[in-house]
């Protein structure tokens, strides 16, 4: 399948990977088998990697606590960026790792069930490894959007309307 229908088909499966075959193949005016098959290849290449639902944990189990963690580390050549991002990645508790350009080396994005968990975490497992300089953590209050989609319900105004 040509290049430009291969990145319609991620676009789309990107926005909503519920898509049957059969749909995207009447958007893009092709086959089903042909979309099958190029599906079936990106799959297999790891150009789509999993397929994963988006859920609003709030409204399931407000007791969850997000954080995003800086780290700054050593400066390190050759392959030692990866070897650490190896190391971080393995934590259950890391949910996306991000080697970034700027003021530190890499953004990490934590999940646990409190503020001491995360606490714990960050002190025991990420600052106190050797190549790790410092660390700077935030903890998300309110999650807006994600991924796109966006979460936060617009709360209507009970205030009784006074005109003169």
């Amino acid at each position: 399948m040509e290049q430009k229908k291969t990145e319609q088909i991620l676009h789309l499966l990107a926005k909503d990977s519920r898509l049957t075959n059969q749909e995207i193949a009447v958007m893009l005016d092709s086959t089903e088998d042909e979309v099958a098959e190029t599906v079936h290849q990106l799959e297999k290449d790891k150009i789509i990697c999993g397929y994963h639902t988006l859920v609003d944990w709030n409204k399931v189990n407000d007791e969850d606590v997000t954080a995003v963690v800086e780290l700054r580390v050593t400066p390190q050549g050759g392959d030692g960026y990866e070897r650490i991002a190896e190391k971080i990645k393995d934590f259950p508790q890391v949910e996306t790792l991000y080697l970034m350009s700027g003021t530190y080396d890499f953004l990490v994005m934590i999940k646990g069930t409190t503020l001491k968990e995360i606490s714990l975490f960050v002190s025991g497992n990420l600052a106190s490894m050797e190549e790790v300089q410092s660390t700077t953590t935030h903890f998300a209050l309110t999650k807006y959007k994600e991924l796109g989609v966006s979460f936060a319900t617009p709360k209507s105004d009970k205030r009784m309307v006074v005109t003169p």
